[in-house]
């Protein structure tokens, strides 16, 4: 086996959500497999720090590379685009994890050879959106680090703690009800996530204390790795309980939108909550735990990705570079990151706080003082910094 160095990019590495833990785990699985990965954002934060501990190294510029990767794993456009044009003879796959986002949308580059989905919907992003080949897209679906996500003790016969985990859960309505409906069943209900304020760090440690988990994507995947009968959830909306029956449907579409229910009401809401508990089965938790920890282990995720990998290397080895052709590509992109940041700044005029601003400095006499006491700050800033 070649050892390949990998340039993995993401939008930032500062906390525990869904594309930067991908991008971590992924890194900690190819280190495991004798490969060299490295991390570019250039917005690091915790989760970065915390990558480093792992010996994987992790740059916010580009520059610090002193030779280039020997594939580009690319995760949002900005920075699959900055490493692309930083390093003009690399390859690169792209993968797309979000339907909704923007910055997930591909970049359409000669070089990105190979595109890769993370469940059905951003596979049809792909193709019906965005015109990739087909036969230029895979999808891959998430993966479990089976080693921290260890199983759990047997569930008890009928559910005592269930658990909220979900980075988009706010203080809410549909919270209260929650709350509610699991206190009418005889559950205790905690809650977790960056929305109402209790990150969870070690995930692999709060799984094993529950036995229902309401959650989404990656964090469903493992709390059924860990045992957990798991209800797919999305802080307004609520899916069906995973079942064996069921499991492959909703892996495929990443226990995400596609999966949940209809919009509904707080009271409808907790109703679903009531009726999702009722729904208990503690063996077939077993039995579809079973079948995760089978089929969904990170070794695999990685072989496949290092299968791409060398495929696009050897393709990319056998065509010719066109140098107009990624000059268009670079114009392209730096045409649509100006045009994006001429909406942004529309929204900003158009604003109603832009707009009270500009109305309060036209006034005669306060928009005359509010002139003069913005010179004067500004002018204490200049001296200021004149006189360090």
């Amino acid at each position: 086996m070649r050892k390949l160095t990998v340039l993995i990019t993401n939008h930032s590495l500062r906390e525990r959500t869904g594309t930067e833990m991908y991008a971590f785990e992924l890194a900690r699985g190819l280190l495991a497999a004798g490969h060299s990965p490295v991390l570019y954002s250039p917005r690091p934060g915790a989760l970065a720090e915390k990558i480093r501990r792992e010996t994987v190294p992790v740059v916010d510029d580009l520059d610090k590379l002193n030779s280039p990767p020997d594939i580009i794993h690319g995760q949002h456009a900005d920075e699959t685009a900055t490493a692309l044009l930083r390093f003009p003879t690399t390859p690169a796959i792209y993968v797309c994890h979000d339907w909704y986002l923007s910055m997930d949308a591909p970049p359409r580059f000669p070089r990105v050879l190979r595109c890769v989905a993370v469940d059905s919907q951003c596979r049809d992003k792909l193709v019906f959106e965005h015109g990739v080949p087909e036969e230029r897209v895979s999808v891959l679906l998430h993966s479990v680090d089976l080693e921290k996500f260890r199983p759990r003790p047997p569930l008890p016969a009928r559910p005592r703690r269930a658990l909220i985990l979900c980075n988009q859960t706010k203080e809410n309505a549909f919270l209260e009800a929650a709350r509610a409906a699991c206190v009418r069943a005889g559950v205790a209900l905690d809650v977790y996530g960056i929305g109402v304020g209790r990150p969870c760090e070690r995930p692999e440690e709060l799984l094993a204390g529950y036995d229902v988990v309401f959650a989404k994507a990656r964090t469903a995947l493992e709390a059924l790795a860990v045992g957990a009968v798991v209800v797919v959830y999305w802080y307004r909306r609520l899916g069906p309980v995973v079942t064996t029956a069921e499991l492959e449907r909703l892996r495929r579409d990443n226990f995400g939108m596609r999966a949940m229910g209809p919009k509904s009401t707080p009271e409808e809401f907790g109703r679903d909550i009531e009726r999702a508990l009722a729904r208990y089965d503690a063996g077939e938790a077993a039995r579809v735990s079973e079948r995760v920890r089978a089929e969904a282990g990170r070794e695999s995720l990685v072989a496949e990705f290092v299968e791409i990998y060398e495929s696009v290397i050897e393709e990319n080895a056998a065509l010719a570079r066109d140098e107009e052709a990624e000059a268009r590509a670079a114009a392209a992109f730096l045409r649509s990151l100006s045009l994006f940041k001429a909406k942004e700044y529309d929204v900003i005029y158009d604003s109603a706080t832009f707009q009270a601003r500009n109305r309060l400095l036209r006034l005669p006499v306060v928009g005359g003082v509010a002139r003069a006491l913005v010179r004067a700050v500004a002018g204490g800033r200049r001296a200021t910094r004149n006189e360090s």
